[in-house]
């Protein structure tokens, strides 16, 4: 299947092939979502990052190194599965996955 897109007036053209093709497609339109819900916020307002349809985490921001060791290696945070470091979705906190698997002892 192929899919043409006119943003901005620059056409994007895309050929989907298997399921990898629309995850990709489904990802890119979750991002476009993303960006449109901020930009729908007046400029004063518009933080980068939070939760699309109230589930879905998004981080529209640079990333830095704080981030980074807070998101993927926080020895504190219980969860696995954290907000994403850029982008929309989760990511995983390796030191409690590294805790739960019995490598490390926990915090």
């Amino acid at each position: 299947m192929e899919l043409e897109l006119e943003l901005a007036g620059i056409e994007l053209e895309a050929e989907v092939k298997g399921s990898r093709g629309w995850i990709t497609i489904v990802g890119l339109a979750l991002l476009a979502a993303c960006v449109v819900r901020e930009l729908r916020l007046p400029a004063e307002e518009r933080r980068w990052h939070g939760k699309l349809l109230g589930f879905l985490p998004y981080e529209l921001r640079l990333p830095t190194a704080e981030r980074l060791r807070d998101r993927l290696w926080n020895t504190s945070d219980t969860r696995v599965l954290v907000p994403t470091v850029f982008g929309v979705g989760w990511s995983i906190n390796f030191a409690q996955l590294w805790t739960r698997a019995g490598l490390a002892e926990a915090a």
